[in-house]
């Protein structure tokens, strides 16, 4: 199963890098895989610095923020435990993990993390259709380049729909950025 959430790795300069992943989970959360493009910050950070901390959070316009590298300036974080790393204070769960392997060979690298540490840190705040369909809009968001245009606009005007009927005042503001973020780059007009 992929599990939508945000890792947060070191810079060389040793400053927090975070971004959205959504890696292959097992149930037991012993073991993940995380398939960062071979371009992405995470890639690299993993690299020079085998560690990091995957997140599982409710704050869906922290992911959309992140997932288009405006989550500036970074939300509160700590000192990770167990790796040399960073956690987001306000996540629901967060996993201290280190790089077992690395496959660089396809289009897509494939990291093996292995889970050194697990912390509840607050209850998840619930399912929520526009939580969702906040993801799903940043996911598109990030594969503007990939889609063509008016097939984003759809689906776009569709998970609006989602947050208009079932969203509050964190979803409609993270849809609102969204949408601005991608008029900027392509044009998808607002649904009437």
């Amino acid at each position: 199963m992929i599990l939508e959430g945000l890792v947060t790795t070191r810079n060389p300069d040793g400053s927090p890098h975070l971004a959205p992943m959504g890696p292959r989970v097992e149930p037991d959360f012993a073991r993940f895989v995380l398939r960062p493009f071979p371009t992405s910050g995470t890639y690299h950070n993993l690299l020079n610095h085998p560690e990091g901390v995957l997140h599982v959070t409710d704050d869906a316009f922290l992911i959309a923020k992140a997932a288009l590298g405006a989550a500036i300036p970074l939300p509160p974080l700590r000192p990770a435990e167990s790796v040399g790393g960073f956690v987001l204070v306000d996540a629901c769960r967060h996993y201290e993990f280190v790089v077992r392997s690395v496959d660089d060979s396809g289009d897509r690298v494939t990291i093996v993390a292995e889970v050194v540490r697990t912390v509840r840190q607050r209850d998840f705040w619930g399912f929520n259709r526009a939580k969702h369909a906040v993801v799903e809009a940043a996911i598109l968001a990030t594969r503007l380049h990939l889609l063509p245009p008016e097939e984003v606009a759809v689906e776009f005007r569709k998970l609006r729909m989602i947050v208009t009927k079932t969203g509050g005042p964190a979803e409609f503001e993270a849809m609102d950025f969204l949408e601005a973020r991608l008029n900027a780059a392509a044009p998808l007009g607002r649904p009437s």
